[in-house]
Formats: structure tokens, sequence, C-alpha cells
């Protein structure tokens, strides 16, 4: 038996109860994503509109709600604990960070396969607005969670198989994503900095 299938048997039980417990201490603290529930829970009920809205909404707020609870641990102990290990400098670097990515940082975290968790403790110890946090939190999640379910319900277990092996693959996807996008980020740098010599009249 494969680890997502001993997962799926402990959850099974509790339906969208289980959803909304995976799906919230995901966002705070364990690796266990929940669309590895929520996924074949959409499969289950294909066809149903109105189940599948009821677990497209308990996945997306309970993801969401996690996440507000890991920027309030990030508020709370995150300052201390860099001012215990580092320097109060890494404070303000977070800080100029969520000042200046907070939103679309959140953003592409809630949709992608970047750890949401991380991105949230960070908002929290860098004192982001909540009220963008959990509007940047809704909107990625949101579309992350819909576009599963209505890659579902058109392509039944063709899309099934996929997004599973985009899961099994989700750690080493948003390591890739985050080497790209500091690859992209060094290049517009370099870019923005070559300044061009004037040519001397002949």
């Amino acid at each position: 038996m494969s680890w997502k299938e001993s997962i799926l048997d402990a959850f099974d039980v509790f339906g969208p109860a289980s959803l909304a417990m995976i799906s919230m201490t995901e966002a705070i603290i364990q690796p266990v994503p929940p669309d590895i529930v929520y996924i074949p829970m959409l499969l289950n009920d294909i066809g149903k509109v109105e189940v599948v809205l009821w677990l497209w909404f308990v996945v997306t707020v309970s993801s969401v709600i996690g996440s507000l609870i890991g920027y309030l641990i990030g508020e709370r102990w995150g300052r201390s604990l860099i001012g215990k290990f580092g320097s109060a400098k890494h404070v303000e670097k977070i800080e100029a960070l969520t000042v200046r990515y907070g939103t679309l940082g959140i953003f592409i975290a809630a949709f992608s396969p970047i750890p949401y968790k991380v991105f949230g403790w960070l908002a929290g110890m860098g004192g982001m607005d909540k009220r963008p946090f959990i509007a940047a939190g809704l909107a990625g999640r949101g579309l992350r969670f819909g576009l599963e379910a209505v890659l579902i319900g058109i392509y039944g277990n063709q899309a099934y198989d996929a997004l599973m092996w985009f899961l099994d693959n989700e750690i080493l996807l948003g390591v890739l994503i985050i080497l790209g996008a500091g690859a992209a980020f060094m290049a517009l740098r370099w870019w923005n900095s070559l300044q061009i010599e004037p040519q001397s009249e002949s």
C-alpha cells in the first residue's frame, strides 16, 4: 500500500471534515497536501455539482484559515526566534519583502507547489496587512482547487492520474520554480545593470 492510499484510508471515514482538517493543518505545519484527499473525493462525486462546490469551498476556506493561524504563529514567535538565532537586519529584510512582494508572493505560493505555510509564517513575521494576505490566499487557493475540480470534471481518470503525478513530484517542481524565479531575477538585475558606453566620434 502506498503512502497516499494509507492517508486516504485513514481519512475516508470522516468525509469533508477530514478534508478540512488536513487542509488546515497543511497550511500551518504538516507536509501532506490536501489535494491527496480532495482529488479522489472529486472523482467519486463527479457530476454532482453541489457536492463538488461544497468540497471546493471546504478545502479552500480551511486552507486559508490554516494559513492565518500560521501567520499568527509567525507574528507571535517568529521575531523572537530570529532575534535569538539571527540579527535584527533579518527581520527588517522580511518586513521589506512582505511590503514589496507580499500579496503576489502569497498568491503564487497558494496556487503553486511552493510551500504555502512558509509564506504564511513570513507574512506574520513581516507584519503584512491581514486583509491582502487573506484575499491573496483565497484567490490562489480557490484558483488551484477550482482548476483541479474543473479538470476532474472534464477529463475524469486521466486528470486524476496527471494530478497525482504532479503531487508525487510537487517538491521537485516547487524547487524548480524557485530556482527558475531566482535565475530570472538575477538575469533581470544583470540586464538592468548593463550600461551603454557612448561611442566616440571618429
